[in-house]
């Protein structure tokens, strides 16, 4: 009988990495046929050639604050300013190099037939010239869409209220630009005043303020919502926040937008619940306000800590997206990852039309279900989802290390981790991973929940368990 398990396992793995290499395949040329439509349409209703990040690569070179951008000899000048060395540094290197399987092929054979050409060449002659030239300047390859981006931001261009024509203009996903304000949109409920406690909620990827409002807010006790002040964000690009066209929606942009919400709220001391991306962000505001976190609560964090040689973003990526269609939570986000075009036309479908897909779920459904997560997962533009997952999911996968190295040596909070054991997106191996950097972390496995159910479904429950963690890490204070 293990056997024959044993044959039938082996065989279903190699079904799938056949039926994953032949529908990658073909997704690999629809994407690049997608480029091109794209293009054109872009061109044809906007007047301009937009970029996207399968333009042919320049080389960066970084040398006192400077960008020389070069292709095919020709040499330019972008900026001459220290803070955009920042701003490349917080660039995920995944947005420009995610090889198909055609070009996997093809850089092996080049690889291969550059080190037989150094075997040929004289190693004296190498070893002279590298005496000669003396330290080499750090170089990497970066896309030309980054460099446009960068120069549209540095030449001090205001930031575009204009919406494009693939993304929806609806008073919900463009309220920002309508009233003016550059701000995050922020849901504040429960009890006012110098006495009380703050909390700060935290959304995951594609998600909203309305993740927690809809689902925590209404259950929370009577004397919490009197002592506590609940405090939900809309991050940068997604809600009713600001989407701004010209941002690369990176890590310093989004903490620099969540610290203005603590300095306006002037939070001096604060909980934090998080879930999904949003505990990388959390992370980061803990590391930056250590001695003001009393509790922090993380909930499916995505965090897997890179072998030894291995490149943290490479590593991520292909931990999330492993470009299989199977399991299917699998397929959608390798979809999702991979392919910049095919997840645009995702968007023009659902994001854009999210108020049609809202009266079809109250027609068919007789009103009997809250179409909220609906408004928390579609009102975004794809400009804002694209960056914000490779800069942040993948992009800060190498700083949370460091993050939580703070958290356990400069913070005394208490960590809690909650996740779903049927979680197929982020597996449980995440949160025991921050356990062993952050030995007083408490992790909690919910059994027969996944990376939404943990909240959705069990609001309730998980409403008493976030106020017995308040009213710990309050009495310890004390």
């Amino acid at each position: 009988m293990e056997k024959t398990k044993s044959v039938l396992s082996v065989l279903g793995r190699l079904i799938n990495e056949v039926v994953s290499f032949i529908v990658f395949s073909f997704l690999d040329l629809l994407d690049v046929f997608l480029c091109v439509g794209f293009k054109v349409v872009d061109f044809l209703i906007e007047a301009e050639w937009k970029p996207c990040y399968c333009s042919s690569a320049k080389e960066a070179i970084m040398s006192s604050g400077k960008i020389l951008v070069s292709e095919q000899g020709e040499s330019k000048m972008v900026c001459c300013l220290s803070s955009s060395k920042l701003q490349l540094e917080e660039i995920s290197d995944t947005l420009y190099t995610r090889p198909s399987l055609a070009s996997e092929i093809s850089r092996t054979t080049v690889e291969e037939l550059k080190k037989l050409k150094v075997l040929l060449d004289c190693r004296t002659k190498n070893d002279k010239q590298g005496k000669s030239t003396g330290t080499r300047r750090s170089t990497f390859t970066i896309n030309s869409t980054i460099i446009e981006f960068l120069q549209g931001k540095i030449g001090g261009h205001p930031t575009q209220h204009i919406p494009r024509w693939s993304d929806c203009d609806c008073r919900t996903c463009n309220s920002w630009s309508l009233s003016c304000k550059d701000s995050l949109y922020v849901k504040t409920e429960g009890a006012r005043g110098k006495a009380v406690e703050d909390v700060l909620f935290v959304h995951g990827f594609l998600s909203s303020s309305v993740f927690w409002t809809e689902t925590l807010f209404p259950n929370f006790s009577e004397s919490t919502k009197s002592t506590h002040r609940l405090i939900a964000i809309d991050l940068l690009g997604f809600g009713r926040s600001p989407k701004p066209a010209d941002s690369l929606y990176t890590l310093r942009e989004h903490i620099d937008m969540i610290e203005e919400v603590i300095q306006q709220r002037k939070l001096k001391s604060f909980h934090i619940v998080a879930h999904s991306l949003g505990c990388i962000l959390s992370l980061a505001i803990a590391a930056r306000h250590p001695e003001a976190i009393k509790s922090l609560t993380l909930i499916a964090p995505p965090y897997f800590p890179a072998p030894k040689g291995e490149k943290a973003t490479k590593y991520v990526m292909r931990r999330i997206a492993p470009r299989r269609v199977w399991p299917l939570i699998s397929f959608g986000a390798s979809l999702a990852c991979w392919y910049e075009h095919i997840t645009r036309i995702a968007c023009v479908l659902i994001c854009k039309n999210h108020q049609l897909w809202e009266s079809i779920a109250k027609l068919v459904t007789r009103n009997r279900m809250r179409t909220y997560l609906i408004e928390a997962f579609f009102c975004h533009t794809f400009n804002a989802g694209w960056h914000t997952l490779h800069n942040i999911i993948f992009g800060a996968a190498s700083k949370i290390e460091s993050y939580l190295d703070i958290v356990r040596n400069q913070s005394t909070c208490s960590v809690t981790v909650f996740h779903g054991k049927d979680d197929e997106l982020i597996p449980v191996e995440c949160s025991h991973a921050i356990q062993s950097k952050v030995p007083r972390a408490l992790v909690k496995e919910i059994e027969n929940k996944d990376h939404i159910t943990i909240v959705v479904g069990r609001q309730k429950a998980f409403a008493r368990e976030l106020e017995e963690i308040w009213k710990r890490s309050s009495s310890s204070t004390h």
